[in-house]
């Protein structure tokens, strides 16, 4: 099981480069707002149990993956060390299973991401869709860290679109191109 971790700042474009690598490598995406839209209902966002519950969806999700040798897209915010002791646990659950996992770091310049933050698709899928909410999260979290203690691959997206970005994970990771996982 190959777990491709996308991780960077909000309106960067993981879900846009997820939906095209998971198109040329049959991967599932599980994008990480799937797990919030399934906790929201119950538990009030941003509270301690919302967050717990949300963390428990991911890791067991992801543990199931690798156990069943499904290969699965990922995508998330990092926020430095207050990231850190999740992003421990979802690695550490795909390795106990069987699998790799394979961080990939997206980044653009904040000019960029202030456009693409607006953007209707945002909007309905219940993402942060404002700039001033962009700009609170950029001073409230260390949205440029870098998951310590394992090798990156990082992509600016303003440079790349999402076909040149899928391509460069497919070459990276000498990644297998069609049809769905099992």
């Amino acid at each position: 099981m190959e777990l491709i971790y996308l991780y960077g700042p909000p309106a960067v474009g993981k879900l846009t480069v997820a939906n095209e690598l998971a198109r040329r490598t049959g991967f599932r995406v599980f994008h990480n707002h799937l797990s919030i839209d399934c906790v929201r209902p119950v538990f009030d966002f941003g509270t301690e149990p919302f967050w717990r519950q949300v963390h428990a969806i991911r890791e067991n999700i992801l543990a199931e993956a690798a156990r069943s040798d499904t290969n699965v897209i990922f995508t998330t915010v990092y926020a430095g060390p207050t990231s850190e002791p999740q992003t421990s646990r979802r690695f550490d659950a795909v390795r106990r299973n069987g699998g790799r996992v394979r961080p990939v770091r997206l980044v653009c310049d904040r000019s960029v991401a202030e456009s693409r933050v607006i953007a209707e698709s945002r909007r309905e899928l219940g993402k942060l869709a404002t700039v001033d909410g962009l700009r609170r999260a950029w001073e409230q979290e260390d949205l440029a860290a870098v998951i310590p203690d394992v090798e990156s691959l990082t992509l600016d997206t303003s440079l790349l679109d999402p076909a040149a970005a899928a391509g460069k994970i497919i070459e990276s990771f000498r990644l297998p191109t069609g049809s769905p996982t099992p």
